[in-house]
């Protein structure tokens, strides 16, 4: 479920570490995100049901700290995002 690491950590500038820590933390999050969205979706119990869109809801706001913390320390994500949501935007 949690995606790999794509490339060897010790091969990496300390900069370039502490954003794919941030990047493999948003992967971890977002994989939390869709693991208990999925398990809302097979359950039959009410409660069961809400305390898992719950704790969905909270990992959501982990990978906002995380994405705040990643656009502080990477210029060019911020400006992709940026670009991206420019593309989007032309195509409405």
């Amino acid at each position: 479920m949690l995606s790999e690491k794509p490339i060897s950590m010790s091969k990496v500038t300390q900069k370039e570490l502490n954003e794919q820590i941030l990047r493999l933390g948003m992967i971890a999050e977002l994989d939390a995100v869709s693991l208990y969205q999925q398990m809302a979706e097979m359950t039959d119990d009410p409660q069961i049901r809400e305390i898992l869109l719950d704790i969905a809801r909270e990992e959501k706001t982990h990978v906002g700290e995380f994405e705040a913390l990643l656009l502080k320390h990477d210029q060019e994500q911020v400006e992709e995002l940026k670009k991206g949501a420019r593309e989007v935007e032309e195509k409405r």
